[in-house]
């Protein structure tokens, strides 16, 4: 199995198979490099980049990969590497804002395992995992949970129970998350800096797959979960000194046409104060499905602005992938 050898963790980092319990060579074979090429003009492109690489996890028979969605959104093209160098082209099949999942079918034979997915249920703070990325067992890591807690992101974006694991792996999007039995536990989505008995780690977060079970067959067969999308309104937030206030805006989404700017504290939703930042967007998903009118209460310098913005539904907003 060729591995890539521009970098590889110290021998004492990367898991042995004669240290696990399951067939390692199996759960390495499963995972692919994920290569995407973005459109200039894609709306993600100033934000993430037109050309990402990361990782996925074939996780059915005919090669079905699960990754994370931010490398896959808008990509025109996506090429798919095993660990013994076979690359495919894959089509992004679907991508799921709520969970960040991302799912990529490939369009020639992968010929990998599939792996077994497992429950994030299992899992302790302190117990030993394993972080796999693309390029073989020398990207692949010894870790520990160090942490489970809700998330909240400034993209509007919200997981009740994320996972968060050390040392960190540095090619962290899209690695897979196994547990001592070999099974998939969760999709790597950032880089963070955890707090933990007052000290400070750097830290991989992950999607649990758990979250994946009640919409996979949904975006196999639409693209995306069945039900209405959520309300976006393009308003990057942030925890200031117990403020939350606006420190981004989607150029062109509806609360920058609604009059929303850099710097606005935002105060209530509906009327209703709010606390943070997973408080902020729960409240306005709650006020109803995308198009659902949005009120906020803004302190802009010693002004209070009242503003109803018409939500929209941010997947209106990318490029579509091509059909094959």
């Amino acid at each position: 199995m060729a591995e890539t050898t521009e970098w590889a963790f110290p021998d004492e980092l990367q898991p042995r198979p004669e240290q696990v319990g399951f067939d390692l060579d199996r759960a390495v074979r499963s995972v692919v490099m994920v290569h995407a090429e973005i459109p200039d003009d894609a709306f993600t492109a100033s934000v993430l980049g037109t050309q990402r690489i990361g990782s996925g996890v074939v996780i059915r028979a005919n090669g079905l990969v699960v990754t994370i969605g931010y490398l896959i959104t808008e990509a025109s093209s996506i090429w798919l590497t095993t660990a013994g160098g076979r690359v495919v082209p894959g089509h992004a099949l679907a991508y799921d804002q709520a969970t960040g999942f991302g799912l990529v079918l490939p369009l020639g034979p992968l010929d990998l395992p599939a792996v077994e997915r497992g429950s994030s249920q299992s899992l302790s703070v302190g117990d030993n995992v394993f972080v796999i990325g693309q390029g073989g067992l020398a990207h692949s890591l010894n870790a520990k949970v160090i942490a489970m807690r809700e998330f909240a992101g400034y993209w509007e974006y919200v997981l009740d129970q994320a996972l968060f694991t050390a040392p960190p792996h540095p090619q962290w999007g899209g690695t897979g998350l196994f547990g001592t039995d070999g099974r998939l536990l969760g999709i790597g989505s950032l880089l963070v800096q955890e707090a933990v008995s007052g000290e400070t780690f750097d830290a991989n977060m992950f999607v649990p797959i758990d979250l994946l079970e009640p919409i996979l067959e949904d975006m196999v067969r639409l693209g995306r979960p069945a039900g209405a999308a959520r309300p976006w309104l393009g308003l990057y937030a942030q925890e200031l000194q117990g403020e939350l206030v606006v420190g981004g805006l989607a150029q062109g989404g509806p609360a920058h046409r609604s009059g929303v700017r850099l710097g606005d504290h935002v105060r209530e939703v509906a009327g209703q104060p709010i606390a943070n930042l997973a408080e902020l967007f729960r409240r306005i998903w709650n006020l109803g499905p995308a198009g659902s009118q949005i009120p906020l209460t803004l302190a802009r310098g010693r002004s209070t602005i009242h503003v109803r913005i018409p939500s929209a539904d941010r997947n209106d907003f990318l490029l579509k992938p091509r059909r094959h």
